[in-house]
């Protein structure tokens, strides 16, 4: 961040700030930031499924409006030590076959929510 020791997970600049109404007081360019607040948990299954938080997320100057389960997830078997890598969650659900147990595994009906703390 600009003139600034702290540390954010993402900065995003307005390049229209010069004649839009994101322009700071004393005429410098405006920043959005937002800085992950502690590390991301992991989702711990439940009967039936519970909403949890995940991440928590400190913006300032904007507002996140959509999650993409974009690049590569992990998961841990639940009645065996398998573990799973490389995991596709963008179409919301995920299937694979555990060795350990014989059975098919899966995720499914993956609904992501963002709300406002």
């Amino acid at each position: 961040m600009a003139g600034s020791r702290g540390q954010a997970n993402f900065v995003w600049r307005c390049k229209s700030c010069k004649v839009c109404d994101r322009k700071a007081d004393d005429g410098r360019k405006r920043e959005a930031t937002a800085s992950i607040k502690e590390a991301p948990r992991s989702y711990q299954q439940s009967s039936p499924p519970t909403t949890q938080n995940i991440v928590d997320f400190d913006c300032r100057g904007l507002e996140f409006t959509q999650f993409r389960a974009d690049g590569e997830w992990l998961a841990k078997g639940l009645e065996s030590p398998t573990k799973f890598s490389a995991m596709d969650l963008q179409e919301g659900e995920w299937f694979d076959y555990d060795e350990k147990t014989g059975e098919e595994v899966s995720i499914k009906d993956i609904k992501w929510e963002i709300r406002r703390a």
